[in-house]
């Protein structure tokens, strides 16, 4: 081999890229011909993605079947798990581009490759939907004070609040994750590599495998009202895009407006499911900004011990210090679960974020209103971070103060 030829580096412990027996066709206009995304373990053969089923449940199934309390051929029967009402097909999950961070077909599989799992290939579901009731304190609040009427559907006279919810994991198709983020292809496969600490050696070894189920919390999308609605454009459609807060969305923590923001995203549903319209929410797993709490709780220490106290002027500084970036949220992917669910027009969106409203924009989701959040839910100890991200940028430069909520609250903002 001369000195100039094409030099080729790859771990032999690996195969080489090869014809699979269940090929990936991503876009393709059915389940059947677009492939099952299979991330057994129990017949490596089978595999056609990188990583495993589960997101980061699945290190905790490996500790399971260390500690011998899991076989590891346990295969899950799916019997009975179908979805209890349809979600789709919408002309979204074929057209380029506009899925690549989930599994379109990823409810049906157990009907769609029926006879494949009775002849014991191991596909599971990436998503699952289910019906369920709600109950939050500060909706019982609402109908003690009136603002809220309970109908007997939506809204019941105890307070519980009917919902059709649907958990989506991460499922990863990286051409179009790499195109989303305007990168090579390759040079994303290296560094999801690299900050993995070499976690997945497909990621380089197996371009033939363009499909990744990375070790990252999911998705669950909130229906009030009928499901199939959220597809009519004439159907107003009240929306609230959520991400992850622990601290405030199950423990009432004051810092931020995260929990208040939700139950007004929560409350705005009702009442458009109960004019005939459709509400939704969507909460996304990105804890701390997508940092994580430990990165959140450093940056509270930094931010409230500074000179002068905790200031708007240092909000973003302290956190960028801490963790090198403001915020890892990265709103791109965002726009997929509403694809996924047919949206195309939001009458009233529940954030005043530029970065979300910019996202769904991009995407070809049509927003007609933005709705801020009140002023009077506002915690004391959350005016730091709404003054922050306003001169951050966060909301449209002529957003209105907290002062100044007050007088737009319920009315159009096209400016924003």
């Amino acid at each position: 081999m001369s000195s100039n030829a094409p030099r080729h580096i790859r771990l032999t412990s690996h195969p080489e890229p090869q014809a699979h027996r269940w090929p990936l066709r991503w876009g393709a206009a059915g389940p059947a011909e677009r492939g099952p995304v299979i991330g057994s373990v129990t017949r490596p053969s089978d595999r056609n993605v990188i990583g495993t089923h589960g997101g980061s449940y699945s290190l905790y199934r490996a500790l399971a079947v260390s500690a011998g309390a899991l076989s590891p051929l346990q295969r899950p029967d799916l019997a009975n798990t179908h979805p209890v009402t349809e979600i789709g097909p919408y002309p979204q999950w074929t057209e380029p581009g506009k899925i690549v961070s989930l599994d379109p077909w990823g409810h049906v599989t157990g009907e769609a490759f029926g006879q494949a799992i009775g002849e014991g290939i191991d596909i599971r579901p990436t998503i699952a939907i289910t019906r369920a009731r709600l109950n939050m304190a500060e909706l019982n609040a609402l109908v003690g004070q009136g603002e809220l009427a309970p109908d007997g559907q939506v809204l019941h006279g105890n307070g519980d609040v009917s919902v059709t919810k649907a958990a989506i994991d991460p499922v990863w198709w990286l051409p179009g994750i790499a195109e989303r983020f305007g990168v090579a292809e390759h040079d994303l496969r290296r560094t999801l590599f690299e900050q993995t600490g070499g976690m997945y050696p497909e990621l380089v070894t197996r371009p033939d495998l363009s499909v990744f189920l990375p070790p990252i919390g999911g998705i669950t999308a909130y229906i009030f009202g009928d499901p199939r609605a959220l597809a009519d454009r004439h159907t107003r459609l009240a929306c609230r895009v959520h991400d992850e807060c622990n601290g405030s969305d199950v423990f009432g923590s004051d810092i931020c407006t995260c929990r208040p923001y939700l139950i007004q995203g929560i409350e705005e549903g009702i009442r458009a499911a109960q004019g005939g319209g459709v509400g939704l929410v969507v909460y996304n797993r990105k804890e701390g900004r997508a940092l994580g709490e430990v990165t959140k709780f450093l940056v509270y220490n930094a931010r409230k011990r500074q000179e002068g106290g905790d200031q708007a002027a240092t909000y973003f500084e302290r956190t960028e210090c801490v963790a090198g970036v403001q915020d890892a949220r990265f709103q791109q992917l965002m726009p997929d679960v509403l694809h996924w669910l047919g949206v195309t027009r939001i009458h009233r969106l529940i954030s005043m974020s530029n970065l979300k409203y910019d996202a769904m924009v991009e995407q070809g989701i049509e927003v007609l209103e933005r709705v801020p959040i009140p002023p009077d839910r506002i915690p004391p100890d959350a005016a730091v971070e709404m003054e922050a991200k306003k001169a951050a940028g966060y909301f449209a430069p002529e957003a209105p103060s907290p002062a100044d909520l007050a007088r737009t609250v319920g009315r159009p903002l096209e400016s924003m």
